[in-house]
């Protein structure tokens, strides 16, 4: 089942989004920033966009709050995809 970040009321209310999708267990960690049919991957390992995008194209205060909740964000994504942790890919499946 995905996950769902929960933002601060003034950035819900502007149709921000954050999820870890489900189906995702071979890709790099990440997870993933919404608003209507836009989206941009985010690497739980280093940050970068995956996909293009950049922290400019976000409103201000997304960047403080994914900040805040990173480690959230990265437990998350281990307690889905114990196979594929944020902390290296050593012993990942491919299967």
């Amino acid at each position: 089942m995905a996950f769902k970040l929960i933002l601060p009321r003034l950035i819900a209310k502007m149709r921000w989004k954050v999820k870890i999708r489900d189906r995702e267990r071979v890709e790099e960690p990440h997870f993933t920033i919404i608003r209507g049919t836009e989206v941009w991957r985010v690497c739980l390992r280093d940050g970068r966009f995956m996909d293009g995008g950049s922290w400019k194209d976000m409103p201000d205060g997304l960047q403080d709050c994914l900040m805040e909740n990173w480690e959230q964000l990265c437990a998350e994504w281990d307690a889905m995809y114990p196979n594929n942790p944020v902390q290296g890919n050593e012993g990942h499946d491919e299967d």
